[in-house]
């Protein structure tokens, strides 16, 4: 373990993409028209202040988890918000929550009250007319029972919380309504539902509906009032009008199921719609809201977004940006203003649904792997859940990274995707989905734009069969790679490897099945009420597949069901080699055989979908004959869904867990953080690209940590020093070019500028290192244009610090130090034998008696000069390359004076010099531009 401070100087950026991932929490301030809320299913709370044209997360930092499910504003104290993590609509990828989180200053800080393992979160009411009574219906684990479940209701705010209805271990409450009129009366949904790996279940005998007239202190069944179902019950939607409480809608899923109209509170009811849209695949919607001044105008939310003005009668359908809806808001004062959240992100109205916000501003992407080609600038490529696969460039020439940027590749939401080695114009991407069946393969071609369906089987049937009945099952996300052998073999994964020659025309099966093919986990998924076979659930299927990168007919495979098999004849034969202590059903998600080592190979496992979140990483070193247990001090709950070695260290291993990345240096004997600025997110995939480390997050898009370089020179040594300077990695001289002029944005103490036509706004932010940077807004981030310099300082040096930049002669071509250009020179720590470096005329002889500008490295005022930052711990500092700029003199009065005009070249290609001057000792290493 190395002081936590020496990873200080590692920054993050996120390089998008900025369109919105799934959303099911929305929320909207009463009387603020332009302030609205939104939860990202896995990234965290968003709030806009006008109107949803930007957006700005403020759960980062506050925030353990990031998937939210519930978001609710006080009416009484809008400044009073809740939050209930984990979604309640339990995909088979769903993340979960750690309780509630409540802000009392409208996001700005958060606090965790507790009913940490409630885990997913269905709906937070809020009292009208008091901001500390609060009620939560929790839905309980997603994966196995648990008695935090039900209905809690809190007095004082979340300081301390009453179970007041609770059904079983295996039910739990799925959606809560208030009578605004009377807030003493509740209705609450319980619904029993589970998941497993192979399957989901939703409804039983514990499902039901309930009634409170007390605020929550006594609760009736009255799951069989007359008119209601009577067989068994699903997941069930309720409303109560805000107009007049006797009028109560409920949408149940069952046998004989609708959308159901209670006028006397709950007492009797009536069927009021038939219409199927409104309960298509009932487990993962049955959302249903009431308008709040009109009695009869009720909308519902699935697949589309539904709306009926005659009590639920009738219904038309609503035009929404993106289908697949969730949640809606209504602004209790005014049902034209509104915000609904759907599979593609929030958007808000404020003319009734005619017109939307747009959701191409948020970056809350959801990636289940990320792939890299070999261009300059290098591409990266994923699927997206809910949208579709997507390529962008590591950086753009435009100044940041926008849809302009943006390719379609191939492939659908959920798989892995390939790209031809030498090759980058073809693409092979994975994924499900209807037509032609399961383990549906897209080849593209961007050189002619053709796309063809190379699957390994037509399936005829599509989706809806059980596994049972595929045959080859693949699951909703299988493995696609061409090798680096010969990039003519193109290989995929199912229950099978299968490997083809001719681009996917024709299939060679490579393997008999390696999974444990168990009859029992290969039914229908579903039940009792309505089957769901989408793929997701397809079990008992290769989950990860690789070759060796030291031998061609070496080859890895790992199953969900527990097992990892090599073969090392290129597939004729296999061996099971499965990790002796690996539990049970684990699903092994990733392996990665060592760059280093031609017998080492590491395991990512886990067992979260068995209610088992323990992190779980092997090694072996020689060929899975023995097997070391790796997660050394990751905490118990830490999700581990990926590990990589570093190439360029041997032993340097990053580790993707549910909420973030982690790294070790002495091969998994120790882990620590790899946090930074990279938001609390599940890290599904990642992959080192050169010196790189690109990471895809499920619910916060793709971000990359630009330089590994100290991590490659990190050493007992460093920690020890006083002082080290850190040699720089190549730097690339790229130009990027970006438009001008001023713009006021959302948050006035920033400055805005408009990029001119390129379409991207960026504001000037001050870094955790102390550099001062301009982000894009609602666009990816390039990465610092120039070479970065890290440096470590044991301890904050007394006196000032410098840094110079010399040619590969030693001649000073610019300085730079950690002093104010106001302030008085503090030389305790320069060298006195060194030549004070502001005054170095090495490079263009100024003729006079002011100090020369070589420490600016920016375009700008001197406000805007870059300084060195002495922190205690690691720094960073970027220098754009360019010589010292120009000096503009007093009585020039033309327009030869501006910014631009009067900085300096930038350096040619070759070899250079950094040196770090700190308590009379100078620190040098050699890079090269």
């Amino acid at each position: 373990m190395y002081d936590p401070r020496l990873l200080g100087s590692l920054q993050w950026r996120c390089v998008g993409p900025h369109r919105g991932g799934r959303v099911v929490a929305v929320a909207g301030h009463p009387t603020e028209p332009s302030t609205f809320y939104f939860g990202a299913c896995a990234g965290g709370v968003w709030k806009t202040t006008d109107g949803g044209t930007y957006w700005e997360n403020v759960s980062d930092g506050f925030f353990e988890t990031s998937a939210v499910g519930a978001l609710a504003v006080a009416p009484s104290a809008p400044s009073v918000l809740y939050a209930g993590t984990g979604e309640a609509c339990i995909r088979g990828n769903v993340s979960h929550g750690d309780g509630v989180y409540r802000s009392d200053d409208g996001g700005r800080t958060w606090t965790n009250v507790g009913l940490r393992d409630t885990r997913h979160i269905g709906r937070v009411r809020v009292h009208p007319r008091d901001a500390d009574v609060v009620y939560v219906a929790a839905l309980g684990h997603a994966w196995g029972p648990n008695r935090e479940r039900g209905v809690f209701r809190s007095r004082n705010g979340g300081a301390t919380w009453e179970h007041v209805l609770f059904k079983s271990e295996r039910a739990g409450a799925i959606d809560l309504s208030i009578d605004q009129q009377n807030p003493r009366v509740l209705l609450a949904a319980v619904w029993e539902a589970q998941r497993t790996p192979w399957g989901m279940t939703s409804g039983g005998p514990d499902s039901s509906l309930w009634k409170s007239a007390d605020g929550g202190d006594t609760w009736t069944d009255i799951t069989r009032n007359s008119g209601l179902p009577r067989g068994v019950l699903g997941r069930i939607g309720v409303a109560v009008s805000p107009a007049d409480g006797r009028r109560v809608y409920a949408l149940i899923e069952a046998e004989d199921g609708a959308l159901f109209r209670s006028d006397d509170g709950g007492a009797t009811w009536q069927r009021a719609s038939e219409e199927p849209g409104l309960r298509g695949r009932p487990w993962y919607y049955m959302h249903v809201f009431a308008d709040p001044t009109d009695v009869d105008t009720v909308w519902v939310a699935d697949y589309s977004l539904w709306k009926s003005i005659d009590g639920g009668k009738t219904f038309v359908e609503v035009a929404t940006p993106h289908g697949d809806n969730h949640d809606l808001w209504i602004d209790p004062s005014n049902s034209r203003r509104m915000i609904e959240g759907n599979d593609g992100g929030a958007c808000v109205t404020f003319n009734g649904a005619q017109t939307w916000s747009s959701i191409y501003n948020q970056p809350t992407a959801q990636f289940y792997h990320v792939c890299a080609d070999d261009q300059q600038p290098y591409r990266i490529y994923g699927s997206q859940q809910d949208n579709w696969a997507i390529s962008l460039p590591s950086q753009s020439h435009r100044g940041a990274i926008t849809a302009t940027d943006w390719v379609q590749p191939g492939g659908g939401e959920s798989g892995y995707i390939a790209v031809k080695p030498g090759d980058p114009a073809i693409v092979v991407g994975g994924s499900v989905g209807s037509g032609p069946g399961m383990g549906r393969l897209i080849h593209y071609d961007h050189r002619t734009g053709q796309e063809r369906i190379v699957s390994v089987w037509p399936e005829v049937y599509g989706m809806g069969t059980p596994p049972a009945e595929h045959r080859y099952r693949f699951q909703w996300t299988f493995p696609v790679f061409y090798s680096r052998w010969d990039p003519r073999e193109l290989w995929i994964a199912g229950n099978r490897v299968f490997r083809s020659v001719d681009e996917g025309q024709s299939w060679e099966v490579v393997s008999p099945d390696l999974t444990r093919n168990d009859p029992t986990k290969l039914g229908p998924s579903g039940g009792p009420i309505t089957r769901d076979n989408t793929g997701a659930e397809v079990y008992c299927v290769i989950f990860a597949l690789v070759e060796s990168p030291h031998e061609r007919d070496v080859l890895w495979a790992g199953t969900d069901d527990g097992l990892v098999h090599l073969s090392r004849d290129r597939g004729r034969t296999w061996q099971a080699v499965t990790p002796p202590d690996l539990p049970e059903w684990a699903l092994v998600s990733v392996l990665e055989p060592s760059t280093h080592d031609a017998a080492t190979c590491y395991v990512a496992a886990t067992r979260y979908k068995l209610d088992d979140t323990r992190p779980s990483l092997y090694k072996t070193s020689d060929y899975g004959r023995t097997w070391t247990r790796i997660t050394g001090n990751l905490p118990e709950g830490e999700i581990t869904r990926v590990v990589r070695e570093d190439p360029s260290r041997r032993g340097l291993l990053y580790c993707g867990t549910e909420t973030g990345v982690w790294v070790s240096l002495d091969d998994g004997g120790a882990w620590q953080r790899l946090r930074g600025n990279l938001p609390v997110a599940p890290i599904h995939d990642l992959i080192v690209k050169d010196t790189d480390l690109v990471v895809a997050t499920h619910g916060r898009s793709f971000w990359i940590l630009d330089d590994l370089s100290p991590l490659h020179q990190m050493a007992d040594a460093v920690a020890s020093a006083d002082a080290h300077l850190f040699a720089p990695r190549p730097a690339v001289r790229w130009r990027a070019y970006r438009g001008h002029g001023m713009k006021s944005g959302p948050n006035r103490e920033v400055a805005y500028r408009l990029a001119g036509s390129m379409g991207y706004a960026y504001r000037q932010i001050e870094s955790p290192t102390g550099e001062k940077q301009e982000r894009p807004l609602d666009a990816g981030e390039n990465p610092p244009n120039g070479v970065t310099v890290h440096y470590w300082l044991k301890e904050a040096p007394a006196g000032d610090i410098m840094l110079a930049f010399l040619d590969a002669g030693g001649r000073d071509i610019r300085s730079f130090t950690s002093r104010r250009r106001d302030a008085a020179p503090q030389d305790a720590t320069t060298d006195a034998s060194e030549p004070r470096q502001e005054q170095d005329a090495s490079v263009g002889a100024s003729g006079g008696e002011e100090p020369r500008q070589e420490q600016d490295a920016s375009v700008g005022a001197p406000d805007d000069d870059p300084r060195l930052t002495k922190d205690a711990g690691a720094n960073r500092f970027v220098w754009n390359l360019r010589a010292p700029d120009a000096i503009k003199l007093p009585d020039n009065k033309g327009r030869g004076g501006t910014a631009e005009m009067l900085a300096g070249p930038r350096m040619p290609p070759g070899s250079y010099q950094a040196r770090l001057t700190v308590g009379g000792r100078a620190l040098t290493q050699p890079f090269v531009i």
